[in-house]
């Protein structure tokens, strides 16, 4: 169908002033419009003189922007144009529409505009992939050439510089990312971590007042000699998971004396099971369903039918019906169906019986331990053993977990308020217990205090007790820290922090995931830096 009406240059999406529409051409899939420009100048774009001396012209075929789920193709008659400058090394140049056409463009500027944020947002394949539910057919890999062709965005060279390592290959390969702290976006990416590349950065971009780092004496020695001025500040995350690594070495050290101590052997609390009694059951399925038989054949007796009536009408063999009707108690008919029955299990009970009065009430590990000790049964007969052992001991309580390294150092490091009631109970047994934990939790309870009201100038006080007491892996920490004193003491005392450094970090981790295996170092840059 073709349309041509003078409301079409309003219809369409470019308004642009020297551009015409002629006509329309909507076919199944694709929608042509057919246009020409109307400018009678152009500039050259070598030396920017004005020609309008027309050479000849031509038509441009560019994509655009989809309409209505159909490819949208625009035929742009443009014309070409002598340069009147003769010094200018062209002789002829081509006409550009403004907000349409760019040099060598296929597509127009919307629409390339459109595809870079696109594959800024989802790379290569995801982005091909919902280009084309648009209807318009891109590939992967002219996805990452336009990323690749974007210019690098101007930054301003930060005041509070934020620095920190991340792998490219995670223990072989690692970069350097650079953070401005006040507006929190990505300043630059380096290609490794070393000193000298730093600190080649930090000379050709002078001005950066404080730098954030964590206690990497690389990035130390790169910022004293790129910016000799600048302040540094040592991260208040990095300073406290430092602190973390140390107590879990001096938890580690006592893990012995973590668990309770075991009560003085003696003998084994007796266990009374419900006794397999002589008599026969008095409940069960089978038992009730004897004794309405019995009852059910003794009143019909009673009412005078006979043995053969009493089978037909009750539905039962004629032998059945005589025992039951031989019988004059049903407890006749249930002795010795539950009585006198030796077990394969029985040999392993006291066993079991020991293990379920300390506290092992597991079936599946009941099971493992009596199979090494020569058990031929299955599992399930060990199941409902230890279900009878259940319910004849309801109230038994199960044994309370032993508090893993991991666990104490949780507990120590955690801020008491966000500790559960029975976690804070188990870590004061623990403190009680090991003295040595107990001055540890002390001394994190004090740094963290000094951490959170940033009092970073009583840190030497701190230090100081620290390196009196005998928790070697505190004294380590303490020790470290002087070597790095400075920028420990801003870290505690200003309110700069890496945290934005971290979040970049994390979102570097997705990028590269989302990338595969093309994600090289100048496709991540690109990506991390435009990525606002």
């Amino acid at each position: 169908m073709v349309v041509a009406d003078d409301l079409l240059q309003d219809l369409w999406v470019h308004q642009t002033a020297d551009v015409a529409v002629d006509t329309l051409t909507i076919h199944a899939n694709r929608v042509t419009v057919h246009a020409a420009t109307t400018g009678n100048e152009a500039g050259c774009p070598s030396c920017g003189t004005v020609s309008t001396r027309v050479h000849s012209s031509y038509v441009r075929r560019l994509d655009d922007s989809a309409a209505g789920r159909r490819r949208v193709v625009v035929e742009l008659r443009v014309r070409r144009f002598r340069c009147r400058e003769r010094a200018c090394p062209r002789a002829t140049f081509v006409e550009q529409a403004p907000g349409l056409t760019f040099r060598h463009g296929r597509r127009s500027q919307g629409l390339q505009s459109a595809l870079q944020q696109l594959a800024l947002a989802l790379a290569g394949r995801a982005g091909s992939r919902l280009a084309e539910t648009f209807a318009v057919p891109v590939s992967r890999s002219t996805l990452l050439r336009l990323i690749r062709a974007l210019p690098d965005p101007a930054h301003a060279v930060p005041r509070v510089l934020g620095i920190d390592e991340f792998a490219l290959r995670k223990g072989h390969v690692y970069a350097t990312i650079l953070v401005d702290i006040e507006t929190r976006r990505a300043v630059d990416l380096l290609p490794d971590r070393t000193v000298a590349t730093v600190r080649s950065w930090l000379a050709d971009h002078p001005g950066v007042k404080v730098v954030c780092r964590d206690r990497s004496a690389s990035y130390a020695e790169a910022v004293r000699l790129g910016a000799p001025d600048a302040i540094h500040v040592a991260d208040r995350f990095h300073l406290w998971q430092n602190l973390a690594d140390a107590v879990e070495k001096t938890v580690l050290q006592h893990r012995a004396l973590l668990p309770e101590p075991a009560p003085p052997a003696g003998p084994a609390p007796a266990t009374a099971l419900p006794s397999v009694s002589s008599e026969p059951r008095r409940t069960g399925r089978l038992s009730d369903r004897v004794r309405e038989q019995h009852a059910a054949v003794h009143a019909l007796m009673g009412d005078g039918f006979s043995l053969r009536a009493i089978g037909r009408r009750l539905d039962m063999a004629r032998n059945t019906v005589r025992r039951l009707a031989g019988a004059k108690d049903p407890d006749e008919l249930l002795v010795g169906r539950w009585t006198g029955r030796t077990s394969i299990l029985d040999p392993y009970k006291p066993y079991i019986h020991q293990r379920f009065a300390e506290g092992h009430t597991i079936a599946r590990r009941l099971f493992e331990e009596i199979r090494q000790r020569g058990f031929p049964g299955r599992e399930q007969i060990v199941r409902v053993y230890v279900r009878r052992l259940r319910e004849a001991f309801p109230c038994q309580d199960p044994p309370r977990r032993k508090p893993s390294v991991r666990d104490v150092t949780s507990w120590i490091t955690r801020h008491p308020d966000r500790l559960r009631d029975e976690d804070a109970q188990q870590l004061k047994e623990v403190l009680s217990r090991v003295p040595v934990l107990a001055t540890a939790a002390e001394h994190v309870r004090a740094f963290a205090e000094l951490m959170n009201d940033r009092r970073g100038r009583e840190l030497k006080d701190w230090i100081t007790r620290v390196q009196q007491d005998q928790v070697p892996a505190l004294r380590s920490f303490a020790t470290g820290l002087l070597q790095d004193l400075d920028a420990v003491v801003a870290g505690l005392t200003l309110s700069y922090s890496s945290g934005a450094v971290e979040g970049h970090n994390n979102k570097i981790k997705m990028i590269k995931r989302q990338m595969f295996g093309r994600a090289g170092f100048d496709l991540l840059r690109k990506r991390v830096l435009l990525a606002a």
